[in-house]
């Protein structure tokens, strides 16, 4: 019995931390707002609401005995009563005190805190605290610590799905709380029904193809008919005088088959018909049905932007207070809905934009005055919907801008522009620099900035997400960021073409348009191919070129050129030219796993409805290589040409990104072929399904080290012979002579580490 009641309690305390996240989330609202209108009627309906806020979660904590919690509300409550009747006035000190108070509760509903009867030292000065400011003894500016304070995110324990958006909602016979990881999971099914819906319509357009060819068929049999007849009649006459009785009989048996032949056909030509009709009902049922249930669980993700925009006041107030300026946040399209995912995910981007906009941006009062502004700062936050299932953030401020001679010298301490590339960028263009990693124009490192990362982070983020950032400036007026959001993850739109022979998908929202390109259209400039696009020069790359696939020789090129499609971002306009654009379709995509968590170029991988798994493209980083593609365009490789002289390949492993990038940048420098394994086991698998000429591997290593791999490659009759270089850190005399006993070639010392050293035993092994 007693576990039970364990288990009901547990069941309890997490509905009740998920009902006591809203109810803080609410009063720590309302105080903000009601520190902004300390008088009148809208005062007093806030005092009401936070009122009631703090009386239902002192309910609520009773009835899961969380003794402490309900003696703070119950102090709350005090507060609110005496602001309520008039007998308290509202300030500064006592919205912090409030404030602080609403941290404390949040640590007490921190995981781990269970049912308590005793009340800590920390609650009791808290209490008296609340119950002087409840008589009218003014409050300190500091209280003891409670416990941690209430952290500044999303609640992820569970999520409300209800018709109508409310603050604080309250388990009505229309609402129910849902877990999100339960959530998650059924998304992630519903998701996969894109794949048999796209098998489906593969099926259903395979049949419309055999129809078409059957159809030809017939059409055929039907023009050689009279020949047929013909043959029937000379044969007749033929063999009416001079054949044998076999032949008159055989003629008349083979001219027979030819005609029932027809009516064979006419009843295939029927049933492919049948069964292409009910494969196009299919597709279509399970079209709606799966179109319909995505909608339905996609509508479930959907939160009001003002669930995460709630914490950003308080956010603003308290940075801005610590610098000692004057702000106002104001925000503006909180009711519109985004999918969770997505809103959680742009937190710490926001953080870092509102950072900026207070701590860069905004002056102090006294500058602003000097500057004929008000001596309070604007940023404003809004949120508006977009056509095409896209959303809009605007973030905003009306403070110093950003100059851009200072970024353009902060990127060319980086090394990102030369002082000649410098003088060339426009404003826009140098402003855009910001959002490189490192570029900071605070000559100061701060707790708050300085450091040139948050909007480098900003940017990343955001183009994980599928969106866009862009930024406008006006020295002296002011800086917005304008991000482009979908509204839904997973499932979008992309263009299907074919680079050689590797199929890929770009997303259609980075598409600018699809063209053809003309050999005549074609130019040179700065050593580089472009296309004339718009009255402007954009550059022209072979997507096969950026993806390091080998480019084959076309045939002639057609009358109408070759395809192209137009990438854009605000890192500029760049035309990829494929060998064949083969349509537009929904995808989904899926990740690449922790192994391949970061592929250049590759933002994940999709499964057509043939069953062919072909990744999808990540336009940023696809225009970000072909920036930095040489500049002479690049030569056919024939595919097979006589005497090329294949590369020698080398299998490095090392669990280290940073080494594993090293040693795989030197060794292709060399012109070796490289394959790379994160530790033992991986490289194993490599060298099991595949064929090298050397192994270049570390020592320590997760699941299996160097050593125990090598003494595996050893005993593998068909691995034996395979030379392989330890590269470590160990360079004691045991683990020299224990690399030597497990079979290793050469054994090669990080500390004393050199590229040439290396190539060398490379070569002499080789």
């Amino acid at each position: 019995m007693a576990n039970k009641n364990d288990e009901l309690l547990k069941k309890l305390l997490a509905t009740f931390r998920v009902e006591a996240d809203e109810h803080l989330q609410a009063m720590a609202s309302g105080l903000l707002a009601l520190e902004n209108m300390p008088d009148g009627a809208q005062a007093a309906a806030l005092v009401e609401t936070v009122f009631r806020e703090a009386h239902s979660l002192k309910g609520a904590a009773r009835a899961v005995n969380l003794m402490e919690i309900e003696s703070v509300c119950q102090s709350l409550e005090s507060v609110f009563a005496a602001l309520k009747g008039k007998r308290l006035a509202v300030s500064p000190p006592l919205v912090d005190l409030l404030q602080q108070a609403i941290d404390a509760l949040g640590g007490l509903l921190a995981p781990g805190a269970g049912p308590s009867r005793s009340r800590s030292p920390a609650v009791a000065a808290l209490m008296r605290r609340l119950d002087d400011a409840a008589t009218g003894i003014p409050p300190g500016s500091e209280i003891p610590a409670t416990a941690e304070p209430l952290p500044a995110s999303l609640p992820d324990a569970s999520v409300t799905m209800t018709a109508v958006p409310r603050p604080a909602p309250d388990l009505a016979s229309d609402t129910v709380r849902v877990s999100t990881a339960k959530l998650d999971a059924v998304m992630r099914q519903v998701e996969e029904l894109l794949s048999p819906r796209l098998a489906a319509s593969q099926r259903a357009r395979e049949l419309r193809e055999t129809v078409a060819a059957l159809a030809a068929w017939k059409k055929e049999r039907t023009r050689i008919q009279p020949a047929l007849r013909w043959v029937e009649r000379a044969f007749a006459r033929t063999l009416k005088d001079t054949g044998s009785a076999r032949e008159r009989q055989e003629l008349p048996r083979l001219l027979e088959y030819l005609d029932a032949e027809q009516l064979h056909m006419k009843m295939l030509e029927d049933r492919l018909a049948r069964l292409t009709r009910s494969a196009e009902h299919d597709r279509r049922t399970l079209s709606g049905m799966t179109d319909g249930l995505l909608h339905d669980v996609k509508e479930m993700q959907l939160l009001p932007f003002a669930s995460l925009l709630d914490m950003f006041p308080r956010f603003a107030r308290e940075l801005a207070r610590g610098q000692g300026k004057d702000v106002e946040l104001a925000l503006q399209g909180g009711e519109i809905e985004i999918d969770r995912r997505i809103l959680e995910a742009m937190k710490d981007p926001l953080i870092h934009l509102l950072r900026n906009a207070i701590d860069h941006g905004i002056e102090p009062p006294a500058a602003r005055v000097d500057q004929r502004k008000p001596a309070r700062g604007t940023i404003t936050l809004t949120i508006s919907q977009q056509d095409g299932g896209k959303v809009e953030i605007l973030v905003a401020d009306d403070g110093a801008g950003i100059d851009a001679s200072r970024v353009k010298a902060a990127a060319g301490r980086l090394g990102l522009v030369s002082a000649e590339e410098a003088e060339r960028l426009d404003e826009p263009a140098a402003q855009a620099l910001a959002f490189q990693s490192g570029v900071t124009t605070s000559p100061l490192i701060t707790d708050v900035s300085g450091r040139g990362l948050g909007l480098a982070i900003v940017r990343e983020k955001v183009e994980r997400l599928g969106g866009s950032v862009a930024l406008e400036s006006q020295p002296g007026a002011g800086t917005a960021f304008r991000i482009v959001l979908p509204l839904t993850l997973a499932t979008f739109r992309g263009i299907l073409v074919r680079a050689g022979e590797q199929l890929c998908v770009i997303p259609a929202a980075r598409v600018e348009r699809v063209t053809r390109v003309a050999g005549p259209d074609v130019q040179t400039v700065e050593n580089r191919e472009t296309i004339p696009l718009d009255g402007q020069a954009v550059a022209l790359v072979w997507l096969g070129d950026v993806l390091e696939l080998p480019r084959r020789e076309t045939a002639t090129e057609s009358a109408g050129g070759v395809p192209a499609v137009v990438l854009g971002s605000d890192l500029g306009r760049v035309a990829f030219r494929v060998d064949e654009i083969l349509g537009e379709q929904e995808v989904l995509v899926k990740t690449l796993g922790p192994q391949l968590a970061r592929v250049r170029n590759v933002a994940g991988a999709s499964v057509l409805g043939t069953g062919q798994v072909v990744p999808v493209l990540n336009v940023p980083d696809l225009l970000k290589s072909a920036v930095k593609q040489a500049t002479a365009p690049r030569a056919p490789i024939a595919a097979g040409k006589p005497g090329a002289v294949e590369k020698q390949s080398i299998l490095v492993v090392e669990d280290s990104i940073t080494s594993r990038s090293l040693l795989k940048n030197i060794l292709e420098s060399a012109d070796y072929a490289v394959t790379t394994a994160v530790d033992g086991i991986d490289a194993y698998t490599a060298l099991k399904t595949g064929t090298f000429d050397l192994v270049v591997s570390d020592v320590e290593m997760p699941r299996m080290d160097g050593f125990d791999l090598t003494a595996m490659i050893r005993a593998d009759k068909h691995l034996a012979e395979l030379p392989v270089v330890l590269v470590t850190a160990l360079d004691s005399r045991e683990h020299r002579e224990r690399g030597i006993d497990v079979g290793a070639n050469a054994y090669i010392v990080k500390s004393s580490f050199d590229q040439s050293n290396l190539l060398e035993v490379i070569r002499r092994l080789l």
